[in-house]
């Protein structure tokens, strides 16, 4: 980790009082992203994920560690963090009495635009978001895919570097979702911006250069999504079993299966060797009288991945 890095901490801990004792949110995060870099970071909820967020932000204050983003302390340099930083919270509302025009002019006031740069912005910021023919329609009145749109599109407005995004597109439809995340590449690739954005959907993450996964306040696992999806603990064989309860039950408890996930009706075995584990998986199952449909074997995905760290961290084996 470097002061280079456009989003820095080291050992950041935000600690929470409550009623039956100090809640430790954000615990010893060690973080550094790029200058240019998509970074994701994913968890269940409560992991610490919006707290983190937001005390890079300078929206809540740190515990112990040190926070930056652009080489600006989060505690110390909050005027100049929001003058170069977008954000998008989780909650984020846009006045929905107001137009699309209405919004991106206010949020331009806000951020102390000069007239003369919105003239320029606004239009440009209009067609990347695909917005112009809705410049008249109150915001309360754009579907959620064009909310999210403009809830960007505002966040843009001052130029900013560095932009966070806390699941940015949640509750939005899967076409919507695509149509954001393309803009986001779009942005990436034309200026250079830095992104770094909380999701809970694991295709998102896989657009992301680097993800980072957190468990109760810690940072479990930070690297590629090729390279978190290469810690799943073995090769991965996926049928859907005739009675699935007594299936992963026996499953379970066969040799060379290392790990056992659910996915709907499925199951996912993880497995040393598939060539010699698929055969003995049937013949016990058959010898219940279980039929299992489509067994083979498949890539892990992120999600298999994301289960199996937070299984083994929960555990205690990581």
């Amino acid at each position: 980790m470097t002061d280079e890095s456009a989003i820095l901490t080291r050992g950041l801990v935000k600690q929470f009082s409550a009623r039956a004792g100090p809640v430790i949110a954000v615990d010893r995060v060690d973080l550094a992203v790029s200058p240019g870099e998509t970074f994701g970071l994913i968890g269940p909820d409560g992991a610490g994920k919006t707290t983190l967020t937001r005390v890079l932000l300078g929206l809540l204050s740190r515990t112990g560690g040190e926070s930056r983003i652009l080489g600006h302390d989060s505690m110390a340099d909050t005027y100049a963090i929001r003058e170069r930083v977008g954000y998008i919270a989780q909650r984020f509302a846009l006045p929905a009495d107001m137009t699309v025009m209405e919004n991106l002019r206010f949020f331009a006031g806000v951020q102390g635009v000069s007239q003369a740069d919105q003239r320029q912005r606004i239009p440009e910021l209009l067609e990347f978001a695909g917005l112009q023919p809705f410049t008249g329609r109150l915001a309360g009145r754009l579907s959620c895919g064009m909310r999210k749109k403009l809830a960007l599109a505002c966040s843009l407005i001052h130029e900013p570097q560095v932009v966070l995004l806390d699941e940015p597109t949640l509750g939005v439809d899967p076409v919507s979702r695509r149509e954001f995340w393309n803009l986001l590449g779009n942005l990436r690739a034309e200026k250079g911006l830095t992104i770094f954005v909380c999701t809970p959907y694991m295709d998102e993450a896989e657009r992301c250069n680097r993800v980072g996964l957190m468990y109760r306040g810690r940072l479990i696992a930070c690297d590629t999504p090729a390279a978190i999806k290469r810690q799943a603990p073995g090769r991965l064989l996926e049928f859907t079993p005739s009675q699935f309860e007594s299936a992963q039950r026996l499953v379970a408890a066969l040799p060379g299966v290392v790990e056992l996930q659910t996915y709907g009706r499925m199951l996912h075995a993880f497995v040393d060797d598939p060539a010699t584990r698929q055969p003995e998986i049937e013949a016990t199952l058959a010898g219940h009288g279980i039929t299992c449909a489509g067994m083979r074997e498949i890539e892990p995905r992120m999600e298999e991945a994301f289960i199996s760290l937070i299984t083994r961290q929960a555990r205690g084996e990581t």
